[in-house]
């Protein structure tokens, strides 16, 4: 069973960044495919962005795609959301997403088979 546990959420300023970490335990961290989502009081769950598990391929949606980078470490099982010009619609609940990487399909726009219990981000204006 794969467990993913986030961190590094916090109170920010509207333009001011920070970045999420997601260790990942109990799987070959390699194989899988690692994605963001975020909830938003009120809200539906959302994709912000994916990181396949070959390949590189990163993908994002077009209210993050040049504010933040997700990116991996794979010696350190881990998966990093760098978030940087945030806005006050950013803050939300975010969840670090893990999925067998050959049998997610791509983008994982509607979630993979592992979630952590999310990290809260809030921006301030």
């Amino acid at each position: 069973q794969v467990q993913v546990v986030e961190s590094g959420g916090g109170l920010v300023q509207a333009g001011g960044s920070l970045r999420l970490s997601c260790v990942a335990s109990g799987g070959t961290f390699s194989s899988y495919t690692m994605g963001w989502f975020r909830q938003a009081p009120g809200k539906e769950r959302e994709f912000v962005a994916a990181l396949r598990w070959s390949g590189g391929h990163t993908y994002y949606s077009d209210s993050v795609k040049g504010r933040f980078t997700i990116s991996r470490d794979n010696a350190k099982n881990t998966v990093y959301l760098q978030m940087i010009s945030l806005k006050p619609e950013d803050t939300a609940v975010y969840y670090c997403n893990a999925g067998v990487g050959r049998r997610s399909s791509w983008p994982p726009l509607e979630g993979m088979d592992y979630w952590g219990k999310g990290t809260l981000v809030t921006v301030s204006s």
